[in-house]
């Protein structure tokens, strides 16, 4: 195969349910690797495992890719010349190749039921042994298997490997592999209900798709010699592999539900923009390499950029809080509009009436730099939107004593002379009100806070005043003036 100018890859999940963290870098991996190369990302679905597909997991699926921006090239929605791309439309394929597999004498029909396969590993954990199958369908005759044939006996057929040999190859994130064949199952190819196992099909269509370069989890590490016999038998050519490292939890265990959000719909869920995930997932595992101490990069960027030489084969951290980080960035550099379109979902869904879309936006520029996900303006926006707050006897106390109604009457008779409320004219006149009341500093600034908002702390003054607006002002003061 030549992969010098027809660079191949595919993206192939299970359709079990969520996204996960570890299959969006996947993903995007592969996505970079075809963009940087002028290649192809392909989209393929591995549904062979009937008893784990989730009802609308491909939709999922293919909705969570374009969120995240990574559109593939051929896929089961958009077709391509190498489909179809959902592998249960594919079993007279496998089947084609499996036979040629039997007349080969690479394969063999096993006819075991599952108690007996219960009590071979029993035995063999008894005996200290590693638990495998012990081969024993390959002594039987072809008369044998006719007659088991003939009697309609369940059975798997399962690939025949060489024993007392070593398989040898090398990946490009991890240098030389090497393993016995003798550690090696005889993998099941072809399922007790006629579907293939992950490792026929997987071999058939990464050859029939034409992929170049096969992009995955180290976790599929093991499987590679058994990929690679079913190569070698069929005669065809075995792509070049990189197995990226696996993403850990900060204490080095794997990734996991248990520990928190794994699912990329969860995240964004959150509030986690897609630019922002994408650019924090990149990180995981690879590196933009020397002269390069920035951690913000756009998709192009990272397309411009990205290397299989400058993928580590460490374990990446997930680290929640350099991801709420980079969020926050992102946040705030973010276009107006389009996150005011993100943003005000999260905003209804705490209550907050939005019709006035104005405000949102309002809303929105006063809370960005103080929130790390679009689910902490539920809690910052609560000022902007809730006037029934109650403030603490100490509070209170405060905002009636002389000196603070002295400050807040000013501020009534300002807002009723003006005709609106902007940043430039809010500012000058709490500095009037400052001169005509001889209340400065935190004596000023504090019961206009707390009258307001409730609070002691948060935006600039002249921020909550143009949000509010004049009518809102007027309202809330009237609450707290003697």
């Amino acid at each position: 195969m030549d992969t010098t100018n027809n660079i191949r890859v595919r993206f192939a999940p299970s359709p079990t349910g969520y996204l996960h963290i570890g299959g969006l870098r996947t993903a995007l991996f592969n996505f970079l690797f075809a963009r940087h190369n002028n290649g192809k990302f392909i989209l393929r679905i591995e549904d062979t495992d009937q008893t784990r597909k989730v009802e609308g997991a491909v939709e999922n699926l293919v909705h969570t890719l374009r969120v995240m921006g990574l559109d593939y090239d051929e896929g089961p929605d958009k077709g391509g010349e190498c489909g179809p791309y959902f592998q249960s439309q594919r079993l007279e394929i496998y089947k084609k190749y499996v036979m040629q597999l039997l007349e080969q004498e690479d394969a063999y029909y096993a006819f075991e039921t599952a108690g007996e396969l219960e009590e071979m590993r029993r035995i063999q954990l008894m005996q200290g042994m590693q638990t495998m199958y012990d081969r024993r369908a390959r002594n039987l005759t072809p008369q044998e298997v006719n007659e088991k044939l003939n009697k309609n006996i369940p059975y798997v057929i399962r690939l025949k490997v060489p024993l007392d040999s070593e398989i040898k190859f090398n990946d490009l994130i991890r240098g030389t592999v090497k393993i016995e064949s003798n550690l090696i199952d005889d993998q099941v190819l072809i399922k007790g209900d006629g579907y293939p196992t992950y490792h026929l099909a997987n071999v058939v269509d990464d050859h029939l798709m034409k992929i170049s370069h096969v992009i995955r989890g180290e976790e599929w590490l093991t499987s590679v010699p058994k990929h690679i016999l079913i190569y070698k038998t069929l005669g065809w050519e075995i792509p070049q592999l990189a197995h990226v490292p696996l993403i850990l939890n900060p204490d080095k265990t794997k990734l996991s539900k248990r520990q928190g959000d794994v699912a990329t719909e969860d995240l964004i869920k959150k509030g986690y923009l897609p630019e922002a995930l994408i650019n924090f997932i990149a990180l995981l595992g690879w590196n933009p390499g020397e002269g390069e101490s920035r951690e913000i990069f756009s998709l192009n960027e990272l397309i411009k950029l990205f290397s299989i030489e400058r993928v580590n084969s460490a374990g990446a951290v997930f680290n929640l809080e350099k991801l709420d980080w980079m969020n926050s960035e992102y946040i705030r550099k973010y276009d107006t509009e389009r996150l005011t379109e993100l943003a005000v979902p999260f905003l209804n869904e705490a209550g907050y009436d939005t019709k006035d879309k104005e405000k949102a936006i309002r809303v929105i520029n006063a809370t960005r730099t103080y929130i790390n996900k679009l689910e902490d303006l539920k809690e910052q926006a609560k000022i902007f939107y809730q006037d029934d707050f109650k403030l603490s006897d100490e509070q209170i106390e405060l905002v009636l004593n002389v000196s603070s109604q002295k400050v807040l009457s000013a501020l009534k008779n300002k807002l009723e002379g003006l005709a609106e409320i902007t940043l430039e004219n809010f500012k000058p006149f709490i500095k009037e009100i400052q001169k005509e009341t001889g209340v400065r500093g935190k004596e000023l600034f504090q019961p206009i806070r707390l009258v307001l908002t409730g609070q002691d702390h948060g935006p600039e003054l002249g921020v909550i005043g143009y949000v509010l607006g004049n009518e809102e002002m007027l309202r809330r003061l009237n609450r707290f003036r003697k």
